[in-house]
């Protein structure tokens, strides 16, 4: 894609996914015409390994000129997608009955989710959560029994904890499950959304909280398919941790990566976990940062069979800069 209408943000990012019939599939953002702060999700798919894509410009299916992003990919079926978004079509409806009628009526960024084929036909919207948080990240992780959809909700009394969705067999999505009851209360977005990882029917979420007034990075199991998690570890505690979190499992064991930052600068950190998070294999500082606040984005983490691979954006000579690191068993 190109064009002036690609919408450029440091916290909401494209994503790229493959499918097991080699299809390649990108969501970006695109910008609404109509209002110079409304952008949508656009998504094209490749047959050919990237030569050639096929698009929409909007994967959510309403015209308000309001925002749409935080976009998290995962595979359907051989041939097929799910893709979850935050949607601000209701802000805008009530931003615009406001506007009418001099009133306050106080619409909320949903949470959406949808499904397209190989022909980049759609099914039906579902609704996961009315209110979520306005630009916190989304993740997904399939399990053997749905995939697991993690957020930060957002409660009418500005809860901004991290909560959970499956989506079944039936295609509906169960009720949001709290992944802990963090109870951090916020009356701002902290952009800071959770991760999350799954093997089998476990899954790893890993989440930035300043619950209690210290900021903390935190992470939590489930044997269940996100039914249920047991209490969370507190990998990292301090003024000087910043989250921008990701988090991998592998049969021998989760991996977490998270920022922190001090009056000398920022520190990518990697910690290792027994898979059941008992035990604490391994801390490690990856690499110190030249940037400063969030220019460093939110570093990636994948795992092979040989160890973990990361990747993260640096400052050099005040020009970001795409670094990575391998980390061997």
């Amino acid at each position: 894609a190109v064009g002036q209408s690609l919408v450029a943000n440091l916290a909401d990012t494209p994503h790229l996914l493959a499918t097991a019939d080699g299809a390649l599939w990108v969501q970006w953002l695109q910008a609404n015409a109509a209002s110079p702060s409304a952008y949508d999700v656009a998504l094209a798919r490749s047959r050919d390994g990237g030569m050639t894509w096929a698009q929409i410009t909007r994967v959510n299916d309403d015209t308000t000129t309001s925002e749409h992003g935080f976009a998290a990919l995962w595979p359907r079926s051989a041939d097929a997608i799910g893709i979850a978004w935050l949607d601000g079509r209701e802000q805008q409806m009530a931003h615009d009955t406001e506007q009418k009628e001099n009133a306050h009526h106080g619409g909320a960024m949903q949470l959406r989710a949808n499904g397209f084929d190989m022909d980049l036909a759609r099914g039906a919207d579902a609704l996961v959560d009315a209110r979520a948080c306005d630009c916190c990240q989304t993740d997904a992780a399939p399990t053997d029994r749905g995939v697991l959809l993690a957020w930060r909700d957002r409660g009418e009394d500005e809860v901004r904890d991290i909560v959970v969705a499956r989506l079944q067999d039936d295609g509906a999505w169960t009720k949001p499950v709290p992944v802990h009851a963090d109870g951090w209360r916020t009356e701002a977005c902290p952009v800071n959304g959770p991760a999350i990882a799954a093997l089998g029917n476990a899954a790893t979420v890993a989440w930035y909280s300043e619950a209690g007034g210290t900021p903390a990075v935190r992470i939590a199991r489930s044997t269940n398919a996100g039914d249920a998690f047991a209490a969370p570890i507190e990998v990292d505690h301090g003024a000087v941790v910043r989250g921008q979190v990701d988090v991998a499992i592998d049969a021998q064991q989760a991996w977490v990566a998270w920022l922190r930052e001090d009056a000398r600068g920022q520190s990518l950190m990697l910690a290792r976990y027994t898979p059941d998070l008992s035990r604490r294999l391994q801390l490690i500082e990856v690499a110190k940062l030249a940037a400063r606040g969030h220019a460093s984005g939110t570093p990636r983490l994948a795992v092979d069979a040989g160890g973990a691979w990361l990747a993260w954006t640096d400052a050099v000579d005040g020009a970001a800069d795409l670094q990575g690191a391998r980390i061997a068993r």
